[in-house]
């Protein structure tokens, strides 16, 4: 009963922040604009994105699938796949459950530890995590001047005009901050024994431990080429994935496919925000990026980020439950039926 409620309370406190963010994101927005620039959107484009977003799931299934085979498991393309799925549609219920539920799911399938199966997509997402920061690297050196300017514009002089409106000197929060960090780096590392009796700390360790390990196997892969194709098929799916929408509305149909990969990290980090589903926080991220970026209104901008958006979230809930069907409704049919 415990547990339930615990659930239950973190289910509430996240969709509470999530609609506090849509709020943010959708206050001062003229919603007949808003509605006008729906209807007139080329939804086509949506199909496209949609594919792009498949084709990324496809090899995301296929990546984890040889995740799999250093643990002498050797699991159905389709059950990895099923089971990946189930896990999105969970995210949309409770973030990060679907990590787990995924390979509860598969591991009941296909008769596999599930401890060792959670094992391979803490290294999963290790590769997501270095993958995105390689993008956003790349992108920093690149286009360093328009990120810069989207974190002044958006995020960091929002914050700071509030936190410095009592010292008023922008240069004693940095040093400030830099400190802070430098002295409770050096405080982890000191005292990282003691800090383990924490459960918190006990938990960063050990995905710390994790981290390492994951980058381990992924060397000792028998199959690790592959392995890095589908990593870039991925990305390179979710690029497309983005890119393709701006050509749904006329006032974002200039956007470049490079500039869309700004676009596609921000909108990432806004996903990486612990809520259902990245409500929220992606449309704030994406529709401030463009408007600080591209120059587009705010209404042009939330046009793109529900467009991009709630596509692959129907996407996900509609494949979610198609796969639920596959993994635990259709061998039960059959088996009634014969």
């Amino acid at each position: 009963m415990k547990k339930i409620i615990i659930q239950v309370l973190k289910f509430l406190g996240f969709l509470a922040v999530g609609i506090f963010l849509l709020w943010l994101a959708f206050r001062n927005v003229d919603f007949k604009s808003l509605a006008k620039n729906l209807r007139e959107a080329n939804y086509y484009w949506l199909i496209l994105s949609v594919f792009f977003g498949f084709v990324a799931f496809m090899s995301r299934a296929r990546r984890w699938q040889l995740l799999i085979h250093p643990l002498d498991y050797h699991p159905s393309f389709w059950h990895t796949f099923h089971a990946m799925m189930i896990g999105y549609l969970a995210n949309l219920a409770l973030p990060r459950i679907g990590e787990i539920t995924r390979c509860v799911a598969l591991g009941k399938k296909e008769k596999l530890a599930v401890d060792k199966l959670i094992g391979t997509v803490i290294i999963e997402r290790t590769i997501d995590l270095f993958s995105i920061l390689i993008l956003l690297v790349i992108i920093i050196f690149t286009s360093g001047s328009i990120i810069n300017e989207f974190l002044k514009e958006s995020i960091f002089i929002p914050f700071r005009d509030k936190v410095l409106s009592v010292v008023n000197l922008s240069w004693i929060f940095w040093a400030l901050l830099i400190l802070v960090f430098i002295i409770a780096l050096y405080l982890i590392i000191r005292y990282r024994q003691n800090l383990r009796k924490i459960r918190f700390f006990s938990k960063m360790f050990d995905i710390a431990k994790g981290i390492i390990s994951g980058l381990k196997t992924i060397a000792n892969l028998e199959r690790k080429w592959e392995f890095i194709l589908h990593t870039f098929i991925i990305w390179i799916s979710y690029a497309l994935m983005t890119w393709v929408v701006v050509f749904s509305i006329e006032s974002t149909s200039h956007i470049s496919f490079w500039n869309s990969l700004v676009i596609l990290v921000i909108g990432g980090l806004g996903m990486s925000v612990p809520v259902q589903g990245g409500f929220g926080a992606f449309h704030y991220a994406v529709s401030r990026a463009l408007v600080v970026i591209e120059g587009v209104s705010l209404e042009d901008g939330l046009t793109f980020a529900l467009l991009t958006h709630e596509s692959q979230i129907i996407f996900e809930i509609i494949i979610g439950i198609f796969s639920i069907y596959i993994m635990y409704g259709w061998h039960k049919k059959v088996r009634s039926n014969g």
